[in-house]
């Protein structure tokens, strides 16, 4: 008799990916400055640590907030008590208008229509169960988050097809791509629902186009499908071509009495943007009625604690901080992105040029043994165990070329991310000298080679001796 359900005992949560598998190596032997100088820097992990500084500064000077009071009373009793899964209504509020703010309030979005998640995880997951049927697919460019295959795969029964982007146009979407992934889809006997976008991409660093949106809206137009828009590396955007939402589009080419309307929905998080993934803090925006209910009704299965919500509203209801907050994280981010696309570009690294997000996607391939995925997965071996740095292979993230790398920035200290480039330098300096030692050996094996050649060519061209 089986005991336990199919889903406790399959395997198809994505543990085993080399993006996770990563991670735990890392977690054998971290990196300390002082305890384990010699462990592995954690460079897989895509967090904003940057401006902790700021966060921490207005929580000293809102005491309230942070001993959950409001003029000067205590409401521990009444946060600590049972809210029902509409959420606090000043924390949405405060939410929708910081969401407004990050896309230069070019668009606005009412409070009724947002679901609070558990993070962009759950806001994912609650989607694709909201969307699709166990069976039915959702198209993703590649490459994207590795996450992907387990949030909205494993236990929605969902399946993914790949849009493939190739390093030829920069991984743009285009329509020939979209058309082969529908086209794909159809041959494995999918029906497809819908098409999930990172806007700006991870991993790639980069915002989407105007162009690549309209064609984006254009093809779900013409499909009568779905298209998610996860948005919450939105206000990541450090340097110009500026964020464009969805929203801006859709509203640009009046779409607000179409179909298409109810069909475009938005997640965000806070765990990019203000660097709190341990609070939690995810959030669905729909135009559909229906997905809104259900949605908000499977949100029961993971809150946003009261707690946090109260802290965060006033948090963002300062709009002199949130103001302050949102360009100076930008700008530390821009100044760490240059960091390190600089220090590569020493150790003769390039990286996809981006504008975007806490990561690079970075290229490799000149360190290869050959053109292939298993080469590519020897030298993050490599990079992870002997270089003792861990990143994210392409592979990981359905990349169709080998040799790209996503490197995170912001996760760290700047000597630390120093020292990552360092070492890194160093690794690519012994690959280098390496090759160029089996270039000499190789050299003078051919020119011994030449030399015994001749030398038995002449001794059988002698000229007979005379006698």
């Amino acid at each position: 008799m089986r005991l336990l359900s199919r889903k406790a005992t399959c395997n198809t949560h994505g543990q085993d990916s080399s993006y996770f598998l990563g991670w735990q190596e890392y977690e054998k032997n971290p990196y300390d400055e002082v305890k384990n100088p010699t462990g592995i820097i954690q460079m897989g992990l895509a967090e904003n640590q940057l401006s902790f500084d700021l966060l921490e500064s207005w929580l000293a000077s809102n005491p309230d907030a942070a001993g959950f009071k409001k003029g000067g009373q205590s409401i521990f009793r009444e946060l600590a008590l049972f809210q029902d899964y509409h959420g606090l209504p000043d924390f949405k509020k405060a939410l929708v208008e910081f969401m407004a703010e990050i896309r230069g309030n070019k668009v606005s979005f009412d409070q009724n229509k947002i679901v609070l998640t558990a993070g962009a995880t759950s806001a994912n997951e609650t989607l694709m169960f909201c969307l699709a049927e166990p069976g039915e697919a959702f198209l993703l460019p590649t490459p994207y988050y590795p996450g992907f295959d387990r949030d909205l795969k494993w236990r929605t029964g969902v399946e993914i097809v790949p849009i493939q982007c190739t390093s030829s146009n920069d991984f743009q979407i285009t329509s020939s791509a979209l058309e082969e992934a529908f086209h794909e889809a159809q041959r494995r006997k999918l029906r497809v629902k819908g098409v999930l976008i990172t806007n700006p991409s991870n991993p790639l660093g980069t915002t989407m186009t105007r162009s690549e949106l309209n064609l984006l809206l254009s093809f779900v137009t013409e499909k009568g499908i779905h298209l998610i828009s996860d948005e919450i590396y939105s206000g990541t955007v450090f340097s110009s071509p500026g964020f464009v939402s969805i929203l801006e589009v859709l509203k640009d080419r009046k779409c607000e009495n179409s179909q298409v309307w109810d069909r475009v929905h938005i997640v965000y998080s806070l765990s990019k943007d203000l660097g709190l993934p341990g609070f939690r803090v995810g959030a669905i925006y729909s135009n559909d009625d229906t997905v809104v209910s259900a949605a908000t009704k499977m949100s029961s299965f993971g809150l946003v604690s009261s707690q946090t919500q109260y802290l965060l509203s006033a948090l963002l209801s300062d709009k002199k901080f949130t103001r302050n907050y949102i360009s100076e994280n930008k700008r530390r981010l821009k100044q760490r992105q240059t960091l390190l696309v600089k220090g590569l570009e020493k150790a003769g690294i390039s990286c996809l040029e981006s504008n975007a997000g806490l990561f690079c996607w970075v290229n490799m391939k000149h360190l290869l043994s050959s053109n292939t995925f298993t080469a590519e997965m020897e030298l993050w071996k490599k990079i992870v165990h002997e270089v003792k740095l861990n990143i994210s292979p392409g592979s990981s993230c359905h990349c169709t070329e080998p040799g790209w790398f996503r490197v995170c920035f912001a996760n760290m200290s700047e000597e630390t991310l120093n020292l990552a480039i360092q070492r890194l330098k160093s690794f690519v300096e012994s690959m280098n000298n390496q090759s160029h030692h089996q270039m000499l050996k190789s050299s003078r094996r051919k020119s011994l080679a030449k030399w015994v050649f001749r030398l038995s060519f002449d001794h059988d061209h002698r000229e007979p001796e005379e006698r």
